[in-house]
């Protein structure tokens, strides 16, 4: 069982600011996975909560990502910037996808 989370690297966020979005693609996707595939959940916590980081290196990248996760009906969520700090509003900044099992 893992997480995956996907961060734009083409941004240049502060490495702050790029923990910051990453944790809100998780709490989005476990929420989500909370919601509708409770006993994922729980697997994936009695494990260990893996995550694994990865990184893309433009927008269309990681929606592209986005995209297939959704299309292979696996939790995700889309991060998007409020804009009060380093970037314009609505800035897609990260993905995260899961939990779900590893060869998925």
């Amino acid at each position: 069982m893992k997480m995956a989370i996907v961060i734009r690297n083409d941004l240049k966020m502060g490495k702050g600011k790029m923990v910051a979005q990453g944790g809100h693609a998780i709490i989005e996707a476990f929420l989500q996975a909370q919601k509708r595939k409770p006993e994922l959940v729980e697997k994936w916590l009695k494990e260990g909560q893996k995550k694994v980081v990865l990184k893309v290196n433009s927008e269309k990248e990681l929606i592209d990502i986005y995209n297939k996760a959704k299309a292979h009906g696996l939790i995700c969520s889309i991060i998007r910037d409020a804009g009060l700090t380093q970037l314009d509003p609505g800035t897609i900044t990260a993905v995260a996808i899961g939990p779900d099992e590893d060869e998925k």
